[in-house]
């Protein structure tokens, strides 16, 4: 233990903003698992959850200098790794063209994804039943098959094809629910 300091919070973030390598890696093995934990809530795949953690890390580093230290320097990077994982599903055009549901149900097809991030829409798959909410995210997000799902979580493709379909009822209901209060409030 000789040779060990311990440092305090400011004076990781400080290191940070001066770039110095001992402070980031202490940053980042600080809060690590609790970001990773946060992104595997959305994604199923390991390894997408590491590159949204691994984004974020690095937009943290690069706007630390913008931390005031006036509220939770964990909740602070949860907000950006957060927004990174929001970037994510912007991205991804599946999980938006999932979101835009049939070509007939023009009501809900355009007001509501125009009004609303895709932080939004997490928010409303994150209120899905735990097991449609996965195959949902399985499907609409990782891109994977219904006979791919069905193996992975041991379920039929029938089994699998039905939470998908209650999802997106679910997600209509809620998205309809959502452009109306906006109408209202805006």
């Amino acid at each position: 233990m000789f040779g060990r300091k311990t440092y305090t919070e400011r004076e990781i973030v400080e290191g940070c903003i001066r770039n110095d390598r001992r402070c980031q890696e202490m940053l980042y093995k600080q809060h690590f698992q609790t970001m990773i934990g946060m992104c595997m809530r959305h994604t199923a795949d390991r390894e997408t959850a590491m590159e949204i953690v691994n984004i974020g890390f690095l937009k943290v580093f690069k706007k630390l200098d913008t931390f005031t230290f006036s509220g939770s320097l964990e909740g602070w990077i949860r907000r950006v790794v957060y927004h990174c994982l929001s970037d994510y599903y912007k991205k991804n055009s599946r999980y938006l063209q999932f979101l835009v549901f049939e070509e007939r149900d023009a009501q809900v097809r355009d007001e509501p994804l125009s009004n609303m991030y895709a932080e939004d829409i997490m928010k409303m798959v994150d209120l899905l039943p735990p097991a449609t909410q996965n195959v949902f995210r399985l499907y609409a997000i990782e891109g994977l098959s219904h006979a791919e799902i069905g193996e992975r979580e041991n379920i039929s493709v029938g089994t699998s094809k039905w939470h998908l379909n209650a999802a997106r009822e679910k997600l209509k209901t809620l998205l309809k629910k959502s452009n109306n209060y906006q109408s209202h409030v805006g």
